[in-house]
């Protein structure tokens, strides 16, 4: 269900501060995750995430699909669904279409979101759905025991797949930004302090707003993403971008990215003395082109905001046009119904 809301506002934040912790965020069920799951890392930080944003936890909601993430709004003190098994952004878009002034998130995975509410997804990323959408990736399928999923990676030996999967993993960010969505984001699950700030940022963006989470399963697929983000490699196998500031990473900060033609290189160099030549992150650029080359790169891997554009949400067109609608055409409901052409039906012979 969803609260009762003023249809003409906006969602803002509260006049004045909102006396709220984590803890007000957290329900009374019971957390079923297996131990060591990434999820409960993800919503620990999302429970503490929300009190910062000055928002009454009535004007939230969390909707859902099917998955293991998808347990999720059970486990926050909102508003929320727990709808069926990939449609969970069509629920949302209603949600927000006829409630704009709550705040919904989507939390969804691999599996859910791309293979059977892939198409959905791509619909509500071009239309610029106002919705905050949290896709957990682990490369599995992990409520159903371990069969490889639409980010699986090539020659992934699951039970689905016993001599290796012979599909192409899908590239979440890629999909992102070709569905022209306006704010695109990555972070780790166990990369708490970063992953709050990027969830901050999504928060606040009006649209749709994209956010891979590296998450590990350690059930069905324990290591998904170790070989980029375990302390003893992350600092020189991802690279954390930030709008304004050259693509620098390594434990000594002494590599970098630039252009070699239009493809990325890494180049090292003395920390003291970077070159000037080394790419400069764009999140703002009107083009998807830069982005793009984040999202393919492999090596590096980067994290954080790929893109955060500003452009109208879907509900403030859809409002938009119904207010031109009343001005320009008042409505009949009588003409409506009969439509442009009617016809009299008569008994033979007495037409």
């Amino acid at each position: 269900m969803a609260a009762e809301s003023d249809n003409e506002m906006e969602m803002l934040p509260a006049a004045g501060p909102i006396v709220q912790t984590a803890k007000d965020f957290k329900s009374d069920q019971m957390v079923r995750w297996c131990p060591g799951c990434g999820d409960f890392a993800i919503l620990a930080t999302v429970q503490k995430m929300l009190p910062t944003l000055n928002i009454p936890k009535e004007k939230y909601v969390f909707v859902s699909g099917i998955g293991c993430s998808s347990r999720f709004p059970y486990y926050m003190n909102t508003y929320g669904f727990h709808t069926i098994h990939g449609r969970a952004l069509t629920l949302a878009t209603g949600i927000k279409g006829s409630n704009p002034d709550l705040q919904v998130w989507v939390v969804t995975g691999d599996g859910d979101g791309l293979s059977i509410g892939g198409n959905h997804l791509l619909h509500a990323l071009r239309r610029n759905v106002d919705v905050k959408i949290l896709l957990f990736n682990n490369r599995i399928y992990g409520l159903t025991k371990g069969q490889y999923s639409p980010t699986s990676e090539l020659g992934k030996k699951t039970k689905s797949s016993p001599m290796g999967s012979v599909d192409t993993p899908l590239n979440p960010i890629a999909v992102a930004l070709a569905s022209e969505a306006s704010f695109v984001a990555r972070a780790v699950d166990t990369d708490l302090p970063f992953l709050s700030d990027v969830l901050t940022r999504a928060a606040h963006h009006k649209g749709s707003a994209f956010i891979e989470i590296f998450q590990n399963c350690i059930v069905f697929n324990d290591g998904a993403f170790e070989s980029v983000v375990a302390k003893d490699v992350r600092e020189e196998k991802m690279m954390k971008v930030a709008h304004g500031k050259p693509m620098i990473f390594g434990a000594k900060k002494d590599k970098g990215i630039v252009l070699n033609g239009l493809e990325p290189e890494v180049v090292s160099f003395d920390p003291a003395n970077p070159p000037k030549n080394l790419l400069i992150h764009d999140e703002k650029a009107p083009s998807a082109t830069l982005a793009n080359f984040l999202a393919h790169m492999a090596e590096p891997v980067p994290q954080g905001i790929f893109r955060d554009v500003a452009r109208p949400a879907l509900h403030e067109l859809m409002d938009a046009q119904i207010d031109q609608a009343r001005k320009e055409k008042p409505a009949d409901l009588q003409k409506l119904l009969k439509g442009p052409e009617t016809w009299t039906v008569a008994a033979a012979g007495k037409a």
